[in-house]
């Protein structure tokens, strides 16, 4: 038996699919040896080649590619208490059982139900065990980088993601923009009905029970429905409501990992 290893993150980079901008400043290997002309006071030539290191200034949100949501994000105030920052996750949330559930037959802008995620345990034949990490594939990780992609997908409810968490659920992933609904199908209901209890119900759910998620997630079509397990640690980012995490599956397989994906992060 040989491990295989799937990264299900997206790169972080200056694409429309960000709605908070991204900003790469880049320094290539001849900026580099002129910095260090100036740090150590020597001639650019006499670095190897003249050439000396690489380096990036970026600004970000903290919502920025994939990442993990902190109970922080969604209120002041969780389950009673201080709303916990990302840096205080426990760590035995962040590595676990994880089960994908196939949503791609829902159009863009759907709820996921309580009633969809029995119906999609049923399906694989599946029974959720509490620390279970549960992924929400949802199609929208196939426009990643492209404007429309914070509209792609469908997304949980209140009564969706209480279903998991009374399961004893402690992490959901999506490959959508937002764990809830895209905003415009929310903002449609809103105009429509004038009633503002869908709009962001699933993340004010974690002001009752706490929860993280993870968002903008990768290559959940390479992943079995079950049998697998997430590597998903959080960057440890003071007092912050998210930060950016890599997120990764581990099979045990006895054949050669194929070629797929997005082909990125693999040497």
């Amino acid at each position: 038996m040989s491990r295989r290893l799937i990264d299900l993150s997206v790169e972080i980079d200056e694409v429309p699919a960000e709605r908070v901008p991204v900003a790469i400043q880049r320094f290539d290997h001849r900026d580099g040896a002129r910095q260090m002309s100036e740090i150590f006071g020597l001639p650019e030539s006499s670095l190897p080649d003249g050439l000396g290191w690489a380096g990036e200034v970026t600004t970000l949100g903290t919502h920025a590619g994939t990442h993990m949501d902190a109970p922080w994000h969604y209120g002041p105030v969780s389950a009673g208490r201080r709303a916990a920052y990302i840096s205080e996750i426990p760590l035995e949330w962040c590595y676990g059982p994880g089960v994908v559930l196939d949503f791609r037959r829902l159009e863009d802008g759907s709820e996921i139900t309580a009633g969809d995620l029995e119906r999609a345990l049923a399906a694989i034949g599946h029974r959720l065990i509490p620390g279970e990490i549960v992924l929400l594939h949802t199609g929208a990780a196939a426009h990643w980088g492209a404007a429309d992609y914070p509209e792609r997908g469908s997304g949980l409810g209140r009564l969706g993601i209480l279903w998991l968490l009374e399961r004893g659920i402690r992490i959901v992933g999506t490959d959508a923009w937002s764990l809830d609904r895209p905003f415009a199908a929310m903002y449609r209901d809103w105009l429509k009905e004038g009633n503002a209890s869908g709009v962001w119900a699933a993340h004010f759910v974690g002001r009752e029970l706490p929860y993280c998620q993870l968002e903008k997630l990768a290559n959940l079509d390479l992943l079995p429905a079950d049998g697998f397990y997430v590597a998903c640690f959080p960057i440890k980012l003071a007092r912050a409501s998210a930060s950016w995490a890599r997120v990764v599956a581990l099979l045990e397989t006895s054949s050669p990992a194929p070629k797929g994906g997005n082909g990125k992060g693999a040497l």
